[in-house]
């Protein structure tokens, strides 16, 4: 079954009580990063269920994140787009 890209949908659920959190997702490149997870570090992430579309999986909720845009300036910006044609050749 193929889904669309709005029903493709990720749900992160936890509460102050409980230490782990839950992943609920209907996103295959979601699927995709969390099951190398999974594979990588399975005393930290496990898939706890899954059907044809979905899969649910439970993490200790230290793992989920967040983080606050990066700022570049302006300056730091032209060095780095200076660096990157240097290393392309162009």
């Amino acid at each position: 079954m193929r889904l669309t890209r709005y029903e493709q949908e990720t749900i992160i659920n936890f509460n102050a009580g409980d230490q782990t959190a839950t992943l609920y997702t209907r996103d295959p490149a979601i699927m995709r990063k969390i099951d190398a997870l999974v594979i990588e570090f399975p005393d930290i992430y496990k898939c706890i269920g899954e059907t044809d579309i979905d899969k649910t999986y439970e993490m200790p909720k230290s793992a989920v994140s967040y983080r606050k845009p990066r700022k570049i300036s302006n300056d730091t910006r032209k060095k780095m787009r200076q660096r990157m044609r240097k290393i392309n050749g162009t």
